[in-house]
């Protein structure tokens, strides 16, 4: 199980600063947020930033946006990971398992939605982008792990359809801090507004 390097040694928001030129501010009544395979598979991984997440969870309920889980999982290894097996020797979350469920104080509620997906983007093979257009939702705002894998790759996937893109940068979380940032970096200057938990609160606050 992959776990996280602990202690942060970085400045983020100056690490940040040169990239993250891009502002905006979720817009009322089209964002949703997407939650981001927060399970025990990650645990130990996205620990530090687990109460960030369950804030902005806290905060678009409050404000009656939608709010999206995707959970990764796979039946056979042999028939649904691919590539995915062999690149991380088949240490992947099993549906089913202990592993696989989302981390308890992050239960979703009545009304929100679940998409288990099978590979990094939130986007390949299922049904999120139908869904989200049905809602009619033009923004999203991104938390969870792992920042430069799953969410990475479904940020830059929603940007390719023309969603606006928040990354909350202290709610996503990786295997160490070069990988963290450098994932925050490139998002930042190509795909995504990069945001922080208190502002995003104060934000979709203030609109709903």
């Amino acid at each position: 199980m992959i776990v996280a390097v602990a202690e942060s040694k970085v400045d983020l928001r100056e690490a940040l600063a040169p990239y993250a030129t891009h502002e905006g501010t979720p817009a009322a009544g089209t964002t949703a947020l997407l939650v981001i395979d927060m399970q025990e598979f990650f645990g130990e991984m996205s620990a530090d930033t687990a109460p960030n997440v369950a804030e902005l969870i806290a905060a678009a309920r409050l404000a009656e946006l939608p709010v999206f889980f995707t959970r990764h999982g796979h039946y056979d290894l042999s028939v649904d990971a691919g590539r995915l097996a062999q690149w991380w020797d088949g240490d992947l979350a099993m549906v089913g398992t202990p592993a696989w469920q989302l981390v308890g104080p992050l239960t979703p509620q009545e009304g929100d939605v679940v998409i288990d997906k099978q590979r990094y983007s939130a986007f390949y093979g299922t049904e999120l982008d139908n869904i989200l257009r049905g809602e009619g939702i033009t923004d999203l705002i991104i938390c969870g792990v792992m920042t430069n894998c799953c969410c990475e790759t479904t940020a830059r996937d929603a940007f390719m359809r023309d969603y606006r893109v928040f990354v909350v940068a202290d709610a996503t979380a990786t295997a160490d801090d070069d990988l963290h940032v450098a994932s925050l970096m490139g998002m930042a200057y190509s795909c995504a507004i990069i945001k922080w938990t208190d502002e995003v609160v104060a934000e979709i606050t203030a609109v709903s």
